[in-house]
């Protein structure tokens, strides 16, 4: 619990308009997209440097947690204040300060939306690919925290691939730039990819340096249903071999189809067991050629069906599919817990199968869906928390399917960091010496701890404090 007197030196730094430190909103702050919650002493909303410098130089001295927060739109539980303290929500940090059409870079503040970056970039034709799940909501510093992928990963690959520089704020309060404003450097360590990832535990970013590219002139959008997976699986290794390379190329399978079946103006097969959603860009002689070459893979695993959109509407309609899958998933079970495990694409087709063991295992419906090009899939494990057995039977294939991904040369996550809710699995996937060697890392940027702590490095898995608040 952090003491009156602290919190009136808080104040006194960010203002008293800038600070919650009682009532209904501080619950606002509690929890991210996992719906666990832990609630923390205070919020603030720095609007300089010099703030954040301060209150982490006095956060070192007295020994207070402080939590960077962009949208609190994570999947691993990285912004709960999991050990008190001060959530600092960077809201204020919204503009985009430049985008320079010359160099193909844009400078902007953590607290900018990727939606609103991607839309501006777009209206002087240029592009910044990476686009997560939440990027009407989510936040370019939150991006840079998780190294956020996305949709478009397989093509432009993810956040580290366009962060160029970064302003960060260290825990002990000094303030540098990390990495340039070129598209080579290589003066000392990389910090940049260092910061890149590292869930808010190692210093406050506060300016990014974003390499953008030129935006492509077409795209085609189309959308195939094969009786099983392993033809989809099948499908997306062709392309590859074709040498196309798709924007985006997401997979499905029977148990999403089912659930979106009724709610869809798609035209979905009775004996639909997957389902891939594929779009190409670049100039339109090029996106028709290679939207040509996927109809004819597709048409060689015999897809049940295959359509191809005209315009930007018939492209929406066909996305539908896909958007719609993650909440109708709560038809099989009113819980879920949402895994993002990646694999070599050529042993997707197994893991799928292998979640079929488990849900037979275990009785619960595990639902796949996810990036195919990539290997990236979503495992969706539903089960009722108020059901005797369910929520135990749901931790246990949690083990199983990350012991079973490592040992095909994958990874427990790919896109949603470590947080809290993996935590205790890290050292599956990592060697002792290396998560020690993280933790002098951590202890070199942050020698008294208090920036971001519990996350990433608590093995044990048991949080003081910390509660379900809803569905996950």
């Amino acid at each position: 619990m952090i003491c009156k007197t602290v919190l009136s030196e808080i104040s006194h730094i960010v203002g008293s308009g800038h600070l919650i430190s009682s009532g209904d909103k501080l619950a606002e702050y509690a929890c991210d997209s996992t719906k666990l919650s832990s609630m923390p002493d205070a919020v603030i909303f720095p609007g300089t440097e010099k703030e954040i410098s301060l209150v982490l130089m006095l956060a070192t001295q007295k020994g207070f947690p402080v939590i960077p927060r962009g949208a609190g739109s994570g999947m691993s539980g990285g912004a709960v204040p999991v050990k008190g303290g001060v959530v600092m929500a960077m809201d204020r940090f919204d503009h985009i300060l430049s985008i320079d059409r010359d160099n193909l870079i844009a400078k902007v503040e953590p607290g900018v939306i990727t939606a609103h970056l991607q839309r501006a970039v777009e209206n002087v034709d240029l592009f910044y690919p990476p686009d997560p799940a939440s990027i009407e909501i989510s936040t370019i510093g939150g991006n840079v925290a998780e190294c956020a992928g996305g949709l478009r990963a397989v093509k432009y690959g993810v956040t580290r691939d366009y962060i160029l520089g970064l302003t960060i704020v260290l825990p002990t309060g000094e303030i540098i730039k990390t990495g340039v404003e070129t598209m080579k450097g290589v003066a000392g360590y990389d910090l940049t990819r260092l910061i890149t990832g590292s869930e808010g535990t190692l210093a406050v970013v506060t300016g990014i340096t974003l390499r953008l590219i030129p935006k492509p002139t077409a795209k085609k959008t189309m959308i195939a249903f094969f009786t099983d997976v392993r033809s989809a699986l099948q499908a997306v290794s062709d392309m590859i071999r074709k040498k196309v390379i798709p924007t985006i190329l997401e997979f499905i399978d029977r148990s999403c189809i089912e659930c979106v079946r009724e709610e869809m103006d798609i035209d979905i097969p009775r004996k639909a067991g997957a389902m891939l959603l594929i779009e190409v860009d670049g100039d339109k002689e090029l996106a028709e050629r290679q939207a040509e070459r996927v109809f004819d893979v597709c048409g060689r695993e015999k897809s049940l069906s295959f359509e191809t959109a005209c315009n930007n509407e018939e492209a929406e309609r066909l996305w539908a599919a896909r958007r719609n899958v993650s909440p109708s998933l709560y038809k099989l079970r009113p819980d879920k817990i949402s895994e993002d495990i990646v694999v070599p694409r050529s042993r997707m087709a197994g893991l799928v199968t292998y979640l079929g063991e488990l849900s037979r295992r275990y009785g619960l419906p595990v639902p796949a869906f996810g990036h195919a090009g990539d290997g990236n899939i979503h495992v969706n494990i539903m089960f009722d928390n108020n059901l005797p057995g369910e929520p135990e039977n749901a931790h246990k294939i949690i083990r199983a399917l990350f012991e079973k991904v490592i040992g095909m040369g994958g990874t427990i996550t790919g896109e949603h960091g470590i947080g809290i809710t993996k935590a205790p699995y890290l050292e599956m996937e990592i060697p002792r010496a290396g998560i020690e060697l993280m933790s002098r890392i951590k202890k070199a940027f942050d020698p008294k701890g208090i920036l971001n702590p519990g996350k990433i490095f608590n093995l044990s898995g048991q949080v003081s404090g910390i509660k379900e608040s809803g569905k996950r």
